[in-house]
This record gives structure tokens, C-alpha cells and sequence, in this order.
């Protein structure tokens, strides 16, 4: 018996540790511990004159018998299996699964030695179950303590612990992948020096790295004007750098970030005399936008002009241009009339690979007019990381400035402070965003999550024709902490419906908000169903399902529904809350100047119910170019 057990551990232990094998074995014929499952001989044949088969249901299924030892039926109640089969192939698999199951446990003599047919339908099986094996101690062979301690190995996990083959498993994978990350992506790893004493298994972990890889150059296939040198730089693949799979697998993700290339397929590479060149077939996609967005929207009056047609016109226009002269920089302009009083102006730079780096650096400018209110400013400069596997990190610092636009004889008149104030903000933030969705402009599954959280400090300037006793018993400065998130999930929802789900949210912390602090709430980009800008808010969070059906590539007609609750809390005012609800339809299809959409709305508040008469209509169409 012990020469017996010493052969079947000898063969097992070689098969788990073949060189690069890392992963737990299967049965095999014409092993002592592993006989063949091959179907034992057949029932008894049937009489020369069978009737005629039985319907399905009432054929008998197979009966599975396992015979066992005394002490080792204590340990098959731990396990699962089935004793009543529909077929033979059922009970030759039933078994299989357990003597598999029993060896992962450590019990690496485990087999089926016998298989046998009692009458028509009983599969009797001789079981051996055998003793539990265990690491007596593996030693670290030839690698260096820092790789086997990356690996994750710690000597503690295999002294005196039972030898489940997945463990070692894992534990080879984590040493491949560790060295072909630093250069060897043809290593081999193995068990060398085993000693077997009792059920005590002893050895050595060796890796054999093989010749030593370095990166020669990236090379770009395909139809695009991205310059190569900016590629090499974003995708940190540098000549002579030591070979990294993690990297050329990070490659893929990032480029799929990059909204103006198509990767047609994933990077391939070719290894020659200790170099390895990695070739990219991508392709240039438009990505360069150009869209104009009309409102119409019920009169609120707002103004002279909305008053004489009954309506109010609102409009957006977008310009963004993106991969200019192939360097991967970014520029965009966007102006928005939201009503007949309000514009906002943002603009934005961003430059990747910053002096070589793989940092990315942006700047963004936003201007809001609410005309006879108030004028804010916001400059901010921000630092990115991006990566592949951690998402894009980003570092900004920005200001905040806000000035009255009410004429100087009002704010003489004042008795008390307006809703609007003169302020200065200073802040410092974190931003974090990771996606990995299929498209970036109709995605059809996938996640993105973003947030970020800002402090700084807020200064209340005042204002010379207000009456300077107005600040008497006001604080000028104070900590102002702000925050935002936003995550969304889109699910395949047949063929070509697409369900996505979204939240997001913003919220300031301050005890001397003014109504020029807060956020704008309402219209298409945040609450469907609400004029634009329509509510203002000190935290607010926004939840929306929409389902989408595809007609096309980039074309859809779909659903939706947000509903929203926001807090209105100033030190002018007390705190005010509200849930507004919008619901609507639309239509997005493509048309040869561009992308065209239609969207329909309504929405219900406190102060506002469902009417279809005052539903919210855009229009406009997006052109990629």
C-alpha cells in the first residue's frame, strides 16, 4: 500500500508541476490512482424480443453505489453527490466529479478502482479514499525573495497546512505572471527536491525565467493621423524597456478610452532575438462634434420676446475637437441659453503626456450671466493619472468668483443682504472616474463611476453700494467643502434593448450659502421635464431608468424616467426640499448632417403637476466629423 500511495503522489505531484502548468489535473487512464472511467462493461443484454421502449418518464434512471472503507464513509458525508443518475454517462460523471472534488481536499490518492454493474441500472463503485496529504514545508528555490513575496507566497501558508493542489496552482499563475511582467514572459515554474515522509509532502519552488525580453517599438496598422510617438508616451511602452504583459494588456483598455480610435482588434506581439515589437490595428472614428440644440419651452415670463409668441427659445451649441494634429490634445467650447435671462460659456484645454509623462493636464473656464443678478466665474486647472486597471485619478485646484449685477441705486435701497453676495472660493479636490463601457457615445453594457470632493476656503467680498452695516453680524470667511458623484450601469435587455441605470448627485457643506453658491437644477442635462436651470439647490441627487431600443448602430428610440430630490437651504431662507419627478420619450437616429434627437417631457413638483400642454420639447442634431 505505501508503495502504491508513493507512486500515485510521485505522478500526481509531477503532473501539477510541469513546467508553466498551473492548474489542477485531471483523471487519467492507466494511472494506479486514477483509473479509467471508461464505461464499465454493459447491463445484461435485453431479451432477443424487447417490447417497446418505455416513454421517457417512466424509464428507470441509475442507481450509484460507492463502496468505501469503514473509516473513510465518515469522510464522503461531507460531500455531495447524486445517487440516482437519469443515464450511465450521468454516474461515470457523478463519479468523477467526487474523486476530483476529494483530491482538491488534499486527498491526493483518491480514486475509483473498481466499477461494476449490479442487474440493469445499479453502477457499483469500489472507492478509495486515502489519507489527507499536507506541506510539510516549501522552500523558496532559486527566486528572489521580493517576486515570490509579489506572488504572494508566505511560508507560513505552507507549513503544516493541507496540499490542495488549487492553492499551488494559484500560486504558480501569480509566479508566471509576476515574471513576465519584469521581462520573462517565457518562464517555466516548478517543484524540485520533493520528499514524501508519512503524508508530509516537502519541496522546492523553482523558476526557470528563460531569455530575458525587452520592448523594441510599437508599431501603428490601420487608417488614423495619431502619431506613434504620442502612443508610445500615453501608452508607457518605451524601446529597451524589460517586456511587460500587464502592460500590453493595459494597452488595450486605455486605448478603448480614447473616444477618436477604434481598436479593431487586440495588440499582437512578435518576439524576435530577445525583443518583442507590439503592433496596434486601430483606426481613426469621428470624434470631432459639432452640435446646435433649440428649446421650446411654455412662456414663465421671462422676458418681452418670449412674451409675444407664448413660448420661450432655448439653444446650446457644442464644439469639440479632439486628437489635434494626431497628438492626442483636446479643445471645446460649449455656450448655452437656458432662458430668456440666463448664458453659460465653458471652455476647456486638455494636454496629454505632459513633458513625457503619462500625465494628462486640462483647463476649464465656466461663465454663468444671470442677467440683472449676478456674473460667476470659475477657472480650474487640473492634473490627471490615467491607467487601465485603476481608473484616472485627478488632482485640480480651482477658484470661484461672484459679483452682483443689480444696478447701484437697488442695492442702496437694501435694508437687508441680497440672495445673491459678492464671494471669492478657493478650493483643492480629488477626482476619481473609471469606465469600461463597450461604446462611449451608445454603449450597450458596461459601468462608469465618477466623483469628486473639494475644500477650500470662501471669503464674502462686500460690495460698495451696499450698505456696509449689512455685514455687521456676518462672518466673511469660512471652510466650504463640496462634493459630487455619479455612477451608471447599462444592462442588455434582449437583442437590442439596452436598460440603463443611473445616479448622481452634488452637495455643498456650509453654514452661509447664499443663492449664487448653489448648484442649477432642471432641463435636459440633469432634470428632464423642468425648464432649464429651474431649481436651484444646496445637495441634490438625481436617479434615472431609461430604457433604450436600437434600431441601429446609433440609432434608438427609447423611455425614461428621473425622479429627483434636492434641498434648498441659504441664510437667507429657511430650508426648502422638493421631489420632482419627469417622465418622457424620444428619438435618436442618425440623418446624412448628422445625429438628429427628439425628446418629449413633463414633470411633476410641489408647485407643478403633470401637463401635457406644458411638456418640454428639444431638438437638435449632433455632427461628428
Amino acid at each position: 500500500m505505501y508503495a502504491r500511495r508513493t507512486a500515485c503522489l510521485l505522478w500526481f505531484l509531477l503532473l501539477i508541476s510541469r513546467p508553466g502548468a498551473a492548474q489542477t489535473p485531471a483523471l487519467s487512464s492507466g494511472v494506479p490512482s486514477q483509473p479509467s472511467l471508461a464505461s464499465p462493461p454493459l447491463p445484461p443484454p435485453a431479451p432477443a424480443n424487447p417490447p417497446p421502449p418505455a416513454p421517457a418518464a417512466l424509464r428507470r434512471p441509475r442507481v450509484l453505489r460507492l463502496q468505501t472503507e469503514a473509516a473513510d464513509q465518515l469522510i464522503l458525508k461531507r460531500y455531495k453527490y447524486q445517487t440516482m443518475l437519469p443515464d450511465s454517462l450521468g454516474a461515470l460523471r457523478e463519479v468523477r466529479a467526487l474523486v476530483l472534488a476529494l483530491q482538491g481536499d488534499a486527498y491526493l490518492t483518491a480514486s475509483a478502482d473498481e466499477l461494476r454493474w449490479a442487474g440493469r441500472d445499479t453502477l457499483r463503485v469500489r472507492l478509495y479514499v486515502g489519507e489527507k496529504f499536507r506541506w510539510a514545508r516549501l522552500r523558496n528555490g532559486n527566486l528572489g525573495d521580493g517576486l515570490l513575496t509579489r506572488a504572494g507566497y508566505r511560508e507560513r501558508f505552507f507549513q503544516n497546512k493541507p496540499f490542495q493542489p488549487a492553492d499551488w496552482a494559484r500560486l504558480q499563475e501569480r509566479i508566471l505572471t509576476e515574471a513576465e511582467n519584469q521581462g520573462f514572459p517565457f518562464a517555466t515554474v516548478g517543484l524540485d527536491s520533493v520528499a514524501l515522509r508519512g503524508a508530509d509532502i516537502s519541496g522546492r519552488v523553482v523558476l526557470r525565467r528563460g531569455r530575458a525580453v525587452t520592448f523594441d517599438s510599437i508599431q501603428v496598422v490601420g487608417n488614423t493621423k495619431t502619431k506613434k510617438r504620442f502612443l508610445t508616451k500615453y501608452l508607457q511602452i518605451f524601446p529597451n524597456q524589460p517586456y511587460s504583459q500587464q502592460r500590453v494588456a493595459a494597452a488595450a483598455q486605455l486605448l478603448r478610452q480614447l473616444p477618436y480610435l477604434r481598436l479593431r482588434a487586440e495588440p499582437e506581439v512578435r518576439f524576435a532575438r530577445g525583443q518583442a515589437r507590439v503592433y496596434f490595428l486601430i483606426d481613426d472614428r469621428p470624434a470631432n462634434q459639432f452640435d446646435a440644440i433649440v428649446g421650446v419651452v411654455p412662456n414663465t415670463g421671462g422676458g418681452t420676446n418670449s412674451n409675444k409668441s407664448g413660448v420661450q427659445i432655448t439653444g446650446e451649441a457644442t464644439i469639440n475637437l479632439r486628437n489635434l494634429k494626431g497628438g492626442g490634445k483636446q479643445a471645446g467650447v460649449q455656450w448655452r441659453k437656458t432662458d430668456a435671462k440666463s448664458q453659460l460659456l465653458d471652455a476647456q484645454y486638455v494636454h496629454p503626456n505632459f513633458f513625457g509623462s503619462p500625465l494628462e493636464v486640462g483647463a476649464t473656464l465656466n461663465l454663468y450671466r444671470q442677467t440683472g443678478d449676478f456674473l460667476t466665474l470659475r477657472p480650474r486647472l487640473e492634473v490627471s493619472y490615467p491607467t487601465a486597471r485603476a481608473g484616472r485619478l485627478t488632482f485640480f485646484t480651482e477658484q470661484r468668483s461672484s459679483r452682483l449685477l443689480a444696478d447701484s441705486a437697488t442695492n442702496r435701497a437694501r435694508t437687508s443682504l441680497p440672495e445673491n453676495i459678492d464671494s471669492r472660493y478657493g478650493a483643492y479636490g480629488l477626482g476619481y472616474a473609471r469606465n469600461n463601457l463597450d461604446d462611449l457615445y451608445f454603449p450597450r453594457r458596461g459601468t462608469l463611476v465618477s466623483g469628486q470632493a473639494a475644500v477650500g476656503s470662501k471669503t464674502i467680498r462686500r460690495n460698495a453700494d451696499l450698505n456696509d452695516t449689512l455685514y455687521r453680524r456676518l462672518p466673511l470667511r469660512s471652510t466650504q467643502i463640496s462634493f459630487g458623484a455619479r455612477a451608471e450601469h447599462y444592462f442588455r435587455a434582449g437583442r437590442q434593448g439596452v436598460l440603463l441605470l443611473r445616479v448622481r448627485g452634488e452637495g455643498l457643506l456650509n453654514a452661509r450659502l447664499f443663492q449664487n453658491d448653489l448648484f442649477r437644477l432642471g432641463g435636459l442635462n440633469s432634470l428632464r421635464g423642468f425648464s432649464e436651470n429651474q431649481y436651484y439647490a444646496s445637495s441634490y441627487g438625481v436617479g434615472t431608468a431609461e430604457f433604450r431600443q436600437f434600431t441601429g448602430s446609433d440609432s434608438y428610440v427609447f423611455l425614461f424616467a428621473d425622479q429627483a430630490y434636492f434641498r434648498n437651504e441659504t441664510i437667507r431662507n429657511a430650508p426648502r426640499a422638493d421631489q420632482p419627478t419627469g417622465l418622457g420619450a424620444g428619438i435618436s437616429f442618425r440623418t446624412a448632417a448628422g445625429v438628429f434627437q427628439f425628446v418629449y417631457s413633463v414633470g411633476r413638483a410641489k408647485q407643478q403637476s403633470f401637463d401635457v400642454a406644458k411638456g418640454k420639447i428639444h431638438f437638435g442634431v449632433t455632427s461628428r466629423f
